[in-house]
């Protein structure tokens, strides 16, 4: 994922989104209508705008369904029950995984 693209804008098209999460623009739309946490603007045209709020709800989405095996239904119920506990556990993998790879340049240029 090349989540780090997501800090300079208020809102991303689901174009921009999708190719960030290297998945198809189908799924971030399966994926709104599935999960009421997304709550993406739509334009007067109808298209979907995700604030980084919606960014970080779809990077925890995607971590529950593709990295961890989750069904939509788990995901959804594990969602609903701690969505808080959750979103710390997502926020420190995530921080250990940029750790992970600044440590991993460091030694490469050792």
């Amino acid at each position: 994922m090349h989540i780090e693209l997501f800090k300079d804008k208020r809102y991303y098209s689901i174009g921009e989104v999708a190719k960030a999460f290297d998945v198809n623009a189908s799924l971030i739309r399966f994926w709104d209508n599935e999960f009421d946490i997304l709550k993406p603007k739509k334009n007067a045209k109808g298209n979907r705008m995700f604030t980084p709020e919606d960014i970080t709800n779809l990077q925890l989405i995607y971590h529950l369904v593709k990295e961890r095996g989750f069904t939509l239904e788990g995901a959804k119920t594990h969602l609903k029950e701690g969505q808080k506990k959750t979103l710390d556990k997502f926020d420190i993998i995530r921080k250990l995984e940029t750790i992970r790879t600044q440590l991993t340049t460091i030694k490469n240029e050792l």
